[in-house]
């Protein structure tokens, strides 16, 4: 579990999403999840604002000189979710984050989509009692 967020990383972090509608935020292992109509993009852990990526736009967070978002299980092994830290220049703006931030979306829309599908990584297992 990580130590709590500061206020302003999660207040500017709302002010770079606002332009995409509707943000929910919710308090998560420590840290902050944020959601667009109800798709989880986004996390702020460790005082660092982190967008969800996939095999489709890793690549471009790569490029960009982030790092993927790391944990510590109880146990001391390390585990990874697939969120890298938002650009540095994303944080300038809410304009400097739209590309960024719809891009974290997409790929949300993605897992969903194969999530419905069956296509997720637990394909035979239900979520249902």
């Amino acid at each position: 579990m990580c130590p709590a967020p500061a206020p302003e990383i999660v207040a500017h972090a709302l002010e770079l999403f606002a332009p995409l509608g509707h943000i929910r935020t919710k308090r998560m292992f420590g840290g902050h999840g944020f959601y667009c109509d109800g798709l989880f993009f986004a996390l702020v852990a460790w005082n660092t604002l982190y967008l969800k990526a996939d095999e489709q736009s890793q690549a471009a967070f790569q490029q960009a000189g982030c790092r993927i978002f790391r944990s510590e299980r109880t146990d001391g092994r390390t585990f990874s979710m697939g969120y890298w830290s938002a650009p540095d220049e994303s944080l300038d703006s809410p304009q400097a984050m739209q590309p960024w931030a719809r891009m974290a979306i997409e790929c949300a829309l993605r897992q969903r989509s194969t999530t419905a599908t069956g296509g997720g990584r637990n394909p035979g297992r239900s979520s249902k009692p």
